[in-house]
C-alpha cells in the first residue's frame, strides 16, 4: 500500500472546457467542494477562504456543518489550462488552536484528459510521508474518504445545465 500518495480517478461526461472551469474557476471551485474564496486562484499565490456547506449534495453538506466557517487555505501551484490544476495544503488541519504552519505540505493535483466518452479527471494528493507522525495516519484516511466524496460532487455539478 501507498501511504504517500492518494489517487482517485473518475470519468466525467462534460466537456473538457465545463471541467477545467469547474476545477480552475474559485467560484465554481467552491460551489462543489465547499469552500468560499474571495479571490480568483492565481499560480504561486497563497488563497484565504473559509468552510461553507456544499451545494451538491446535503448529506455531504452536512457532514461539512461542523467545519462551516474554518479557514481554509491553499497556495495555488498550478493552473496549466485544460490540463492541470495543483495545490499545497496542510492536510486534515482541523484543530482550531493548532498552528501548521511549520509542518510540511500536501500537493494536490487535479489532472484532465479528454476522451471520447468525456474527460477523465485525476485528483491526487501526494507527501503524506512527510506529515508529523502523530497525525499522518489520520491525515491520510480523512482526505482518502473525502476525496472520493469531492469526485462525486464534482462529477454532479459539471452534469448541471450551464
Amino acid at each position: 500500500m501507498n501511504t504517500d500518495q492518494i489517487c482517485k480517478q473518475a470519468l466525467l461526461k462534460a466537456s473538457l472546457d465545463r471541467v477545467w472551469r469547474a476545477i480552475s474557476n474559485s467560484n465554481e471551485f467552491g460551489i462543489w467542494f465547499g469552500v468560499k474564496f474571495d479571490d480568483p486562484f492565481v499560480a504561486g499565490q497563497a488563497m484565504r477562504g473559509h468552510i461553507v456547506p456544499t451545494q451538491m449534495d446535503p448529506e455531504v453538506a452536512e457532514m461539512q456543518k461542523p467545519h462551516v466557517g474554518k479557514p481554509f487555505n491553499i497556495v495555488v501551484e498550478q493552473l496549466e489550462p485544460r490540463n492541470l490544476f495543483s495545490f499545497r495544503w496542510h492536510p486534515f488541519a482541523i484543530e482550531p488552536d493548532k498552528d501548521y504552519s511549520s509542518e510540511p505540505t500536501t500537493l494536490v493535483a487535479f489532472a484532465l484528459e479528454e476522451t471520447p466518452g468525456g474527460v477523465l479527471l485525476t485528483i491526487s494528493e501526494t507527501g503524506f510521508d512527510q506529515i508529523p507522525l502523530e497525525r499522518r495516519a489520520k491525515a491520510f484516511a480523512a482526505n482518502d474518504g473525502g476525496w472520493t466524496h469531492q469526485l462525486i460532487l464534482v462529477e454532479k455539478y459539471v452534469g448541471l445545465p450551464e
